[in-house]
C-alpha cells in the first residue's frame, strides 16, 4: 500500500514539472534532459544516499526503491549512481524543488490545480519515501540514516519557509495521496475510538449546556443508523453547526473533537477540520474569492469547515464588499456536498444572529445552535491548573490562592481584553517565564525538581 502511496506522489509531482515546463520555469536549466527526468534522477539519488549513510546498501532498500521508481535498481546498478554523486550533495536543494518555489512565489503558473503549493507536493514527495527508507529499519533504528533524512529534510522546509511557499499540513490545499493507507477498523475498534473521544468531550472543564446538546445530537445520528440498519425510514438530520460565544469558551476545542467522533460515526470519511476566518477566504477582485473559497471547501471534503468570525464575511453587506461571494459559494458547496461537508460557523452571539439574519438561505441550512456560555472563576483555575499540569507545573499552596483572586478579579471585571480560556493560559506562560526568572538567580546547589516545577505567588505578578 506504502508504494502506491509513493507512487501517486511520484505522479503529482511529474505533473508538476510539466507544469513547470509550460511555464517556461527552469527549462535553460535541465541540462538537455526533461524536468521529470530530473526530478526523478534527484529523488533516486536521495534514496540511495539515505538508504547508504549507514554504509550498507540493504536488499529490502533497493527492491523498495526499484519498485517506487519503477527501475531495475539492482546492487551494481545502485552502487553505479552512488559513484555519481555530485560532492557535496547531501547538503544541496533539489533543483526542481528549487523551481516549483520559484513558481509557487511568482506565481508563474496560472489555472494551477496545486493551488500555489506545487513546492510541498515535491518536499512531501521526499519526505514520504524518507520514511519508507527508514521504516524498514523500524525494529532498529538506523542513527545515521535518521540523521541525515532530519538533517536533508529541514534544510528543504527552512528554504520552503524562506521563500514564503511552506504550509503546514492543516493548511494544504492541494488533495494529497494518505501517507499511509489505513486497513480498515472493526466496528469494535471504531467503537471503542468513539467512547475515547466522548469520554475526552465530556471530561472538557466546563460547558455543561454544550455537551448536553452535543451529545443529544450524537445520539440521533447514531439512532438514525441503526434505524438504516433495519431498513426503517431515516431522517436527514442536518450536521451543520453555529458556534456562538465569547473568545476562549472552547468552541474550537469542541470543533476539534467532533471532527474526528463524526469521522468514527461515519458521518464523514477522513476527519479533518479545517480552521479559517475571513482572511481566508476572501480577495481583493471579483472572482477570486469565489476561487479561494471552493479551494478551501474542497480540502475540507470528507471533514468539517470552521469558519471563525463568520459574521466578518456579512458585516459590510451592500458596500462593495467580497465577504457576500464568499457566503455564496459556501452556500453552493453545502448543497452540492452535503454527505462529505460539514460546516460550523463561529463568533460572538449577537454578531452570529446578524450573520444568519443577512441571508435566507444561511438561516436554512444550520440546524443546530450551540452557545458557549463565559467560565465561571472556579471553572478558569481548573483550567490553569490543568494546563499547568501538562507542563508538568503546579501551583503551591499560596500561588493557589493568589491565582483563585487574579481568576475572579478577571471574570468579576471582564475587561475589553477578557478572553476566557486565553486570558488564563495567557496568565500561565507569563507566570512560567517569571517563576524561569526567578529560578535561574537561585544557587544551583539549591535548585531541585520540586522548585522547577512549583509556581509561587511572586511569580503570578
Amino acid at each position: 500500500m506504502q508504494q502506491l502511496d509513493i507512487k501517486g506522489y511520484i505522479e503529482k509531482s511529474n505533473q508538476i514539472c510539466e507544469l513547470l515546463k509550460t511555464a517556461n520555469v527552469g527549462n535553460n536549466a535541465s541540462e538537455g534532459i526533461s524536468l521529470s527526468e530530473r526530478f526523478r534522477t534527484e529523488l533516486l539519488r536521495f534514496a540511495i544516499y539515505l538508504a547508504d549513510a549507514n554504509g550498507k546498501l540493504e536488499p529490502a532498500e533497493a527492491q523498495l526503491i526499484s519498485q517506487s521508481l519503477g527501475i531495475r535498481a539492482e546492487g551494481e546498478y545502485l552502487a553505479a549512481q552512488k559513484e555519481k554523486l555530485p560532492a557535496g550533495f547531501a547538503n544541496e536543494i533539489p533543483s526542481v524543488l528549487k523551481f516549483a518555489v520559484l513558481a509557487d512565489a511568482g506565481n508563474k503558473v496560472q489555472n494551477d490545480p496545486f493551488h500555489g503549493q506545487k513546492a510541498m507536493v515535491i518536499y512531501d514527495t521526499f519526505l514520504l519515501f524518507g520514511q519508507m527508507l527508514l521504516a524498514l529499519h523500524v525494529e532498529e533504528p538506523d542513527e545515521a540514516e535518521s540523521a541525515f533524512f532530519t538533517a536533508y529534510m529541514d534544510r528543504m522546509e527552512q528554504f520552503l519557509r524562506e521563500y514564503a511557499v511552506w504550509y503546514a499540513g492543516s493548511q494544504k490545499q492541494y488533495r494529497p495521496v494518505d501517507v499511509i493507507t489505513e486497513p480498515t477498523e472493526s466496528e469494535e475498534v471504531r467503537e471503542q475510538k468513539l467512547s475515547a473521544l466522548l469520554e475526552e468531550l465530556n471530561d472538557l472543564v466546563g460547558l455543561t449546556g454544550v455537551k448536553y446538546q452535543v451529545n443529544s445530537m450524537i445520539n440521533l445520528i447514531r439512532v438514525q443508523k441503526m434505524r438504516k440498519a433495519q431498513g426503517l425510514k431515516v431522517t436527514d438530520v442536518s450536521k451543520h453547526m453555529v458556534f456562538s460565544g465569547n473568545p476562549g469558551t472552547g468552541k474550537t476545542t469542541v470543533a476539534r473533537i467532533l471532527a474526528d467522533i463524526y469521522k468514527y460515526l461515519g458521518v464523514v470519511k477522513q476527519g479533518q477540520l479545517i480552521e479559517v476566518d475571513r482572511g481566508g477566504l476572501v480577495r481583493g477582485y471579483v472572482g477570486q474569492t469565489a476561487t479561494q473559497t471552493q479551494t478551501v471547501i474542497e480540502s475540507a471534503l470528507g471533514g468539517i469547515l470552521f469558519i471563525d468570525e463568520a459574521y466578518t464575511l456579512t458585516v459590510n453587506k451592500g458596500e462593495g464588499d467580497f465577504g457576500q461571494e464568499a457566503v455564496d459559494t459556501l452556500l453552493k458547496a453545502m448543497e452540492d456536498h452535503r454527505d462529505e461537508l460539514v460546516v460550523i460557523v463561529a463568533g460572538y452571539t449577537d454578531l452570529m444572529e446578524q450573520f444568519l439574519s443577512s441571508n435566507p438561505g444561511l438561516k436554512s441550512r444550520f440546524n443546530h445552535f450551540i452557545h458557549f456560555e463565559d467560565y465561571t472563576a472556579e471553572e478558569l483555575l481548573a483550567i490553569l491548573q490543568m494546563n499547568l499540569k501538562k507542563q508538568e507545573y503546579h501551583l503551591s499552596e499560596a500561588a493557589k490562592a493568589k491565582a483563585a483572586e487574579i481568576v475572579e478579579r478577571m471574570v468579576a471585571e471582564k475587561t475589553e481584553n477578557f478572553a476566557n480560556a486565553r486570558s488564563v493560559r495567557n496568565l500561565m506562560e507569563q507566570a512560567i517565564a517569571k517563576q524561569a526568572g526567578r529560578v535561574v538567580q537561585m544557587e544551583e546547589g539549591r535548585i531541585d525538581k520540586e522548585i522547577l516545577s512549583t509556581i509561587e505567588p511572586e511569580d503570578l505578578g
